[in-house]
Order: structure tokens, then sequence, then C-alpha cells
């Protein structure tokens, strides 16, 4: 007899559907739902229950994962299906939302759902680590009443960090991601630079490594920069919305280094580079290929 939880993934995009992947394979019962049904019928094939609404995927849940685009959107997903909601349930958002969407979403299923535990869990870590359950959850909340969540977070992760109250998970992925997309501005002008003189990523990376900057992050975006595919792992919008969530975060506190690289990142967008990967930053500034 199965004896997993059952789990709803809300969003199958590029990470939400590797989370419901992993979750068949390790014979979870799963139902999901996308706005866009065709980003589920492979994972059908594969034994997840596909619905066409959000309502209907998580009805008999024990464990709700939402992995959907921005704050409006999951408030708006989590308005229409908290109703639905078994007792009891575990409903655990893990998209890069922000502290504002994070803090109403808790405040409203407090509310309306006192029952239901809500979980703060987004994650760090992007598609190939998703798909190979090698991502780590920030996770924060009531561990104890969400004891259920524990067996998934096994399932898709490498582990889960508990960070304390809910909220506190998006408030470190936050900080991990301005770390994140300082370090890839920093590494795209480092590649321009040693261009100019007449070094190649490789000869860089020859001088990183084994050091202590030498990050495995910096490795796999100097190959991407050297092979100059841009096939997103993260989508370069993706990266300057949490730019600015982090900015918008902020309140008082100076954020001089990151408001640059948003405006940069932004032209960037506008020039047509949003939907590859956040390295292609390297190619707008370069004009390379």
């Amino acid at each position: 007899m199965n004896q997993h939880p059952s789990v709803a993934v809300l969003g199958l995009g590029a990470m939400g559907h590797a989370f419901a992947a992993n979750l068949i394979k390790k014979d979870f019962p799963v139902a999901g739902w996308n706005r866009t049904r065709a980003r589920g019928e492979d994972l059908a094939a594969a034994g997840m229950t596909l619905h066409d609404t959000p309502q209907q995927a998580a009805a008999e849940a024990d464990v709700v994962l939402a992995m959907l685009a921005d704050g409006p959107t999951t408030e708006r997903v989590l308005q229409q299906i908290a109703s639905s909601l078994r007792q009891n349930a575990v409903f655990c958002q893990m998209g890069t939302i922000g502290v504002e969407a994070t803090d109403r979403l808790i405040a409203f299923l407090a509310q309306q759902r006192p029952d239901v535990v809500y979980i703060d869990a987004p994650v760090s870590g992007t598609k190939a680590p998703a798909e190979n359950a090698q991502i780590l959850v920030l996770a924060s909340g009531d561990r104890q009443r969400a004891e259920k969540l524990e067996p998934v977070f096994t399932a898709i992760s490498k582990g889960a960090r508990w960070l304390g109250d809910a909220g506190a998970g998006s408030r470190m992925k936050l900080v991990v991601n301005v770390w994140l997309i300082a370090m890839m501005q920093g590494l795209a002008e480092s590649a321009s630079l040693a261009r100019q003189f007449g070094f190649s990523t490789d000869d860089l990376w020859s001088v990183l490594e084994g050091g202590p900057l030498a990050a495995p992050y910096a490795k796999v975006k100097l190959d991407t920069i050297k092979g100059g595919d841009y096939t997103p792992q993260m989508h370069l919008t993706w990266a300057l919305k949490d730019a600015q969530l982090a900015l918008d975060a902020a309140e008082d506190q100076s954020m001089p280094g990151m408001q640059h690289i948003a405006q940069l990142w932004q032209q960037a967008v506008e020039a047509g580079y949003g939907e590859q990967d956040l390295s292609v930053i390297y190619r707008f500034l370069t004009g390379k290929e």
C-alpha cells in the first residue's frame, strides 16, 4: 500500500514540471494543473492526474505545491482553491514572489483556513538541478504541523534548510538571488575584460580553479558564455524580476549596485534578450556571439 502523501503541483513550468516528475518517479500520487494544459500532458502519460482547474487538483491532496510565475498569480490561485483544500492540508508556496505577496498570502490563509498549514519554501537552484532533485529548499513555517511535507522535500530536493517562521524562506531567497545576480554581472564583466586582453574563458577559469573564488556556478556560466548557447536555466526576465523584488523589499537600505544591474538588465530585456539564460548579459554587454 502506498504510504506517500498525495501531492498536487500547481504550475508545471520548468521547476514545477521537475517537481512533479520526481514525485511520480518516487511513486507519489500526483495531481497537477497548469494554465496551459499541454505543459502537463507528458506527466499525465507518466501517471500524473492532470486537471483543468487548480481547485480540482488541490481538492484531494495532502500537500499542495505552488510553483507559479509571480505574486499576483499565486494570490489569485490560492483564493480560488482555499475553500477546496482538504482539512489539515499543507499549502507550500515554492516560487520567488517577494516579501509583500508572501506576507499577504500567509495572512489570507490564516484567516480563511487556519487548519491548513502555510509553508513558505522557495528553492535555491535552477532547471537542471531541479530535474535531478538537487535543489535546496529554503523552508519556513510550522515544521511540526507540516510533517507530511518532509518526504515530499526528500523526493524533489537534496534537502531543506528550515529558517524560522513562515516568510523567512522568501526573505532568504531574495538574499541568495541578490548574490547570484551580482555574481553573474561580475562574471560577465570579467569575461568581457578577459576577452579584450586576449584571454579565453578557459584561461579565466584556470586561474580561478582550486582557489576561494572558484564557485561551481561560475564555471557553469563561463562554459555557457564559451559555447554561446543561452538556452535558459534561469531566464533573464526572471532574474530581473527577482532583482526588483529585492529592491522593493530593501526599504531604506541602499543597494546601488543592484539598482544599476536592474537598470542594465531591463535594457537587455527590452533589447530582446529576456527569454534567454541570464548569462546572456555577456552577449548584451559585448555584442559577441
